[in-house]
């Protein structure tokens, strides 16, 4: 039995967890808070651009089921928002109870309110975890997807303080990086200015707050466009974003908001008595983060150096996913990511090779692209996703993007790759 211990139980850790257990592996997943996904549980957009390219493309590989569950869980498919084409936006209220009952399923290991804080090295390798409350969990490999946001003191340090986050520092303490545990040294993402880290991309407001014919216009199409007043813009801001997808000027011009179960404005943080003054925003309130109107959470300040097959550099069983694992935004890239892990953590076990997504596929080129870039000073300012910003430009121009369904298959079939994630390997 090869026992696979994944510390984190968001979007990336779920798909890793998925991937080990179909490849034979027992399966264990450390979460520090009372809820898996993390934020998964505010984000809510798929398949927008370049990510409709990426989640076929898992599909086909075998990596399908998290998207299986979004797109049951849409409220919405096919919207059109500044920027962006053809977006499923997921209900956030829906979605975890649905994970965490295929998890189940599977018979994965869900140790749910348990923060892992420390290692046990057996030389270059990981022996076992610590958890907070000094009991400890052994495997043969590890997968690290803590993400990388938190402890407060990074949003004291270099944002606007702790605003109460879906993540909940407070409450369920402060995430460890279990890779600098083990001596391997953090990358920290930067600002265009330089500046370390960057602010969550959007805040969530609470519907029932909302004017009639916002709430009305969210139900039936998903998005809602407010034009700012003139004096409000402030398109410096947009430097500020974690998601440079959507950092273009109609962002900081309008008030975009898309309906998630919630109201998701798409804007780092926005003044309540600002936006309060803005017709049917006169009664809004924040419901994530609570203190929406000062700031947001501050991520990217903890990635592990890896290979392209996902694997940690510097420990011999150690594997990495999601934001843990580079200047990655959304949940696209965190399932695919996460499942490569995931599969590869077993492949490791057997003594086989590692698998490495061709980059003839919009998911391997991603993998490699960023890990080339975050070498390098300028890419450290960048972020790599499948929906914007730097990325989606190079998908287009290497006649990666496509919505052709057929298209996306053959490309997986020429690389004869179909359904590798669903293989069992023990």
């Amino acid at each position: 039995m090869v026992k696979v211990v994944v510390i984190g139980g968001g979007w990336a850790g779920c798909a890793a967890a998925l991937a080990a257990q179909k490849a034979g592996g027992y399966v264990t997943v450390i979460e520090k808070t009372d809820m898996l996904l993390g934020l998964g549980n505010v984000g809510g957009i798929m398949r927008n651009n370049g990510r409709y390219t990426a989640a076929e493309e898992a599909i086909f590989l075998g990596a399908g089921e998290l998207f299986n569950i979004t797109d049951r869980a849409a409220r919405h498919k096919n919207v059109n928002f500044p920027g962006h084409s053809h977006a499923t936006l997921y209900d956030v209220t829906k979605v975890e109870p649905m994970v965490r009952q295929l998890l189940k399923e599977k018979g994965i290991r869900l140790l749910i309110q348990k923060r892992a804080v420390d290692v046990e090295m057996a030389g270059n390798r990981i022996k076992e975890v610590v958890l907070a409350d000094d009991t400890t969990v052994s495997g043969d490999v590890f997968i690290e997807t803590t993400g990388s946001t938190g402890p407060m003191g990074n949003c004291l340090k270099y944002g606007n303080g702790c605003v109460m986050c879906i993540l909940r520092c407070p409450t369920f303490g402060p995430r460890i990086s279990i890779s600098l545990k083990t001596g391997v040294e953090d990358i920290l993402g930067q600002r265009a200015a330089g500046s370390y880290g960057a602010f969550s991309g959007s805040c969530k407001l609470n519907k029932d707050s909302l004017g009639e014919e916002i709430v009305k216009q969210l139900n039936e199409t998903g998005v809602c466009v407010i034009p700012v007043p003139p004096e409000d813009v402030k398109k410096e801001k947009l430097d500020m974003k974690v998601c440079q997808q959507y950092a273009l000027k109609e962002f900081a011009e309008n008030l975009v908001l898309l309906d998630t179960g919630h109201a998701k404005l798409m804007t780092p943080f926005y003044p309540l008595e600002k936006l309060r003054k803005i017709p049917g925003l006169e009664r809004a309130r924040y419901e994530d983060p609570y203190s929406g109107g000062r700031g947001n959470s501050i991520r990217y300040l903890s990635m592990a150096p890896r290979n392209n097959a996902m694997k940690v550099k510097g420990v011999d069983n150690l594997f990495c996913g999601g934001e843990k694992s580079g200047l990655f935004v959304g949940h696209t890239e965190a399932i695919i990511t996460g499942s490569l892990a995931g599969h590869n953590s077993i492949r490791y076990c057997l003594g086989i090779p590692l698998l490495e997504l061709p980059v003839n596929l919009a998911s391997g080129d991603i993998i490699k692209y960023a890990n080339e870039r975050i070498k390098t000073p300028e890419g450290l300012k960048k972020r790599y996703t499948f929906s914007g910003a730097e990325y989606f430009e190079r998908m287009k121009q290497k006649n990666l993007y496509t919505i052709d369904r057929d298209e996306i298959r053959k490309r997986v079939e020429r690389v004869n790759l179909i359904n590798i994630f669903n293989e069992r390997l023990i």
